[in-house]
């Protein structure tokens, strides 16, 4: 099975889970595509046509729950 996308190297998830910003940053712009998409919603317009918008409070609630979820992660050493 072959990924799509390459995934977060080790060492950054590392930092990120110590609080390296720019760590962190660089997982938040890999998944920005992905938060996006899952954020969008239908909107219609002055003249009734639908259209799909990101909807920019639930994406940002979807980047807060990342970060959060980043800086609570553990990495324990193996025994």
């Amino acid at each position: 099975m072959t990924a799509k996308h390459p995934m977060i190297p080790f060492p950054v998830i590392v930092r990120a889970a110590d609080g390296d910003i720019e760590a962190v940053n660089q997982i938040v712009r890999h998944y920005s595509g992905f938060i996006a998409s899952r954020s969008m919603r239908p909107m219609k317009d002055e003249y009734g046509n639908t259209h799909m918008v990101v909807d920019e409070t639930l994406r940002r609630r979807m980047e807060t729950r990342l970060i959060t979820k980043i800086l609570s992660f553990e990495i324990r050493e193996p025994k």
